[in-house]
């Protein structure tokens, strides 16, 4: 039996430290969705078919995620340096990304003033139109001869994005945690 009058058992401070005096890492609260968006526009461009693309464009997938999740985090015009850096890797002229990754950060600002409640469904939807109107506005803008084949090829790549959606939300639900994740004790 322990003595009442002895000083009380000591704990292991490790244990304990994890919430008080911690703080977020700068560093990775402002970079790691630029970086997610900068990375997704780079991966399609390691599967590219000789007609179209095989996987659907998924740095303005990730651009998407981030402003539907994040609303105020992405500035609006966010969508002309990101768009810049698509244009470079995705192999379309050089400005369509600009104007049409500026427009939908426009146009979700305009969606997010007017119905400022979210839901799942709704954010599903919105980045479902967001992603067929790009995909499709994007062969318009590439100089491509418009054919009903080539209408139907893109049926795939369009399928797979509006699909992938959810996948891409929970990878940036992973990588907001990630971001506001505690770092090292600041003394």
């Amino acid at each position: 039996m322990r003595d009442t009058l002895g000083p009380p058992p000591q704990r292991s401070a490790s244990r304990f430290s994890g919430g008080i005096n911690r703080t977020v890492a700068p560093w990775r609260a402002n970079t790691v969705p630029y970086v997610s968006i900068l990375i997704g526009s780079l991966i399609p461009a390691l599967f590219l078919a000789p007609t179209m693309p095989l996987l659907p464009p998924l740095g303005f997938m990730m651009l998407v995620g981030w402003r539907i999740m994040r609303p105020g985090f992405l500035p609006l015009w966010i969508g002309v340096p990101l768009g810049a850096f698509d244009d470079l890797f995705s192999g379309q002229p050089f400005g369509s990304a600009i104007l049409l990754w500026s427009v939908t950060m426009i146009a979700l600002e305009i969606i997010e003033t007017r119905f400022p409640w979210r839901g799942f469904w709704q954010d599903w939807f919105t980045a479902g139109l967001a992603l067929v109107g790009y995909i499709l506005l994007a062969m318009v803008v590439s100089g491509a001869t418009l054919t009903s084949y080539l209408f139907l090829a893109a049926i795939p790549q369009i399928v797979l994005a509006i699909l992938l959606y959810p996948v891409a939300a929970r990878v940036i639900a992973w990588l907001d945690r990630f971001r506001l994740a505690r770092s090292r004790r600041v003394d």
